[in-house]
């Protein structure tokens, strides 16, 4: 027996219809997972042609089903796919990569794929869409240094938007072959940029800086440096997150702005909830801050919106986490400081941890990376800093030789 869902879009419309299909229990009685399909209708259909067609539909899985060749269907267009995809990848995709696959999806997947049969789609035509890719204009400035065009980085975000797509319709058996695998195809080599970070020097006269700048912005760039949180992480703190007495903060949470909605709160990446160690000084101003926003709350009465965020815009409500980015960018003009990016804080207290000894499994702990390599990109830095080390104390220690005098001049 079918069952038929609708699906609806934000404005209570119906978009497509998920057809599902029971199979019955396997021999240990267990309930064995049911088939399932999505279709969507074709613009200017009338509701009477939907729901003949949707009929017809039913009647045609269900035939599948019941001879056992629903495996691949050879019909299935790659845009009647893509709200069965997203109902999957939903549930584990963050909002902002949720956001960024739709965009990919409805500029550049279905315009060039949309009508094509999935199951016809071959390496070929991949390797054409990725040629298409790669003589695009820029839609927000993402050019290399040489050329207008994508850049190889960019052209690989968006292949794996299409890759993903593939991946999930070959898992679920709705095609044979996977188009999109990486060895069938030639993809442009992308160069690892280079980390940024302050030196110590640098950092120190950073800091320094920041103590003519109001008590937030102190707070927000003195705790990105000492804890090297991301930053939705940092965004997303309280001060009930803080432990005064043991200087200890626990980060469990991030915050999320996509353009058009409101600051969503989620957990951390990769779900990797922690608790660090942080300074006194750090300790001193987060419990300034706190005294700060009591006031502010006195003040504003019933105007003030806060619910215990550590950062927070005029009213109290949570600030938008992208605002500390421009504000950084701000600060280093203003005082004349070689230009790095925000999330540098973050990469600039990995390096000098490392560099201090600290051991590598710490340092992975407390930036919150679930694997191991993704901390080691930083140790190549330290390689590199050792050399020019060497090289200085060479300089410094090596006997210099004898002037030798011309007494023919």
């Amino acid at each position: 027996m079918a069952y038929i869902d609708p699906r609806t879009n934000k404005k209570g419309e119906i978009i497509s219809y998920r057809i599902r299909v029971s199979r019955g229990y396997d021999e240990k009685g267990n309930r064995l997972k049911p088939f399932f399909m999505t279709w969507v209708p074709d613009k200017g259909m009338t509701k009477k042609q939907i729901e003949a067609e949707l009929q017809r539909q039913v009647v045609l899985f269900e035939e599948r089903c019941n001879s056992g060749t629903q495996t691949v269907s050879n019909k299935m267009k790659l845009k009647d796919f893509i709200p069965q995809y997203l109902e999957t990848v939903e549930v584990r995709a963050s909002p902002t990569t949720l956001h960024f696959y739709k965009r990919v999806i409805d500029t550049h997947i279905i315009p060039f794929f949309g009508n094509k049969k999935m199951q016809d789609i071959k390496p070929q035509h991949i390797q054409n869409f990725i040629k298409y890719l790669t003589e695009l204009t820029p839609e927000h400035g993402s050019p290399t240094n040489d050329t207008d065009k994508l850049s190889p980085s960019t052209v690989r975000r968006y292949l794996t938007v299409l890759q993903s797509i593939f991946k999930t319709a070959h898992k679920l058996e709705i095609i044979s072959t996977n188009p999109t695998k990486a060895e069938k195809l030639t993809i442009p080599r992308v160069v690892n940029p280079r980390i940024e970070i302050f030196t110590k020097a640098e950092a120190a006269e950073m800091l320094n800086c920041l103590t003519s700048e109001d008590l937030q912005f102190q707070t927000y760039v003195q705790l990105a440096i000492i804890t090297g949180a991301r930053r939705g992480e940092m965004a997303a703190l309280k001060f009930s997150d803080f432990d005064y007495a043991g200087c200890r903060l626990t980060i469990s949470r991030a915050a999320i702005k996509v353009s058009g909605q409101p600051i969503q709160i989620k957990p951390p990446k990769d779900y990797e909830v922690r608790t660090v160690t942080v300074n006194e000084h750090c300790i001193e101003l987060v419990k300034m801050l706190q005294a700060e926003h009591e006031q502010e709350r006195q003040r504003l009465g019933s105007k003030w919106a806060g619910d215990e965020w550590l950062f927070t815009q005029w009213n109290g409500e949570i600030m938008n986490p992208q605002t500390p980015t421009k504000q950084f960018d701000k600060f280093l003009k203003k005082h004349g400081l070689k230009h790095r990016k925000l999330h540098s804080l973050r990469h600039t207290s990995a390096t000098l941890l490392l560099y201090g000894g600290i051991n590598i499994r710490q340092v992975q702990q407390r930036l919150g990376h679930s694997e191991l390599e993704t901390t080691q990109k930083y140790l190549h830095y330290l390689s590199e800093a050792d050399v020019e080390a060497v090289n200085v104390l060479t300089n410094m220690l090596e006997p210099k030789k004898d002037k030798v005098i011309d007494i023919t001049a």
